[in-house]
């Protein structure tokens, strides 16, 4: 059930990173609330790739997904 929120949540984000010629992937959800993300496409080889990470995505599954602890980067 958590996973599949936070691949919905994902869906909302997703459009912005499209439209920059990027894309996030799901990897994995631990259970101390670590959220395993990929950024593809124009995203993965970005230098902001990790303020998109935390500041964005990870604050955004906060608010959506209140189990998500942190967000990382695979």
């Amino acid at each position: 059930m958590i996973v599949e929120e936070i691949k919905n949540a994902l869906d909302d984000v997703r459009p912005s990173l499209q439209a920059d010629g990027g894309d996030v992937e799901f990897v994995s959800f631990a259970e101390d609330g670590t959220v395993s993300l990929k950024l593809k496409g124009a995203c993965g080889g970005c230098p902001m790739a990790q303020m998109t990470l935390k500041m964005g995505i990870e604050n955004y599954l906060h608010d959506k997904v209140p189990q998500v602890k942190t967000v990382v980067g695979v």
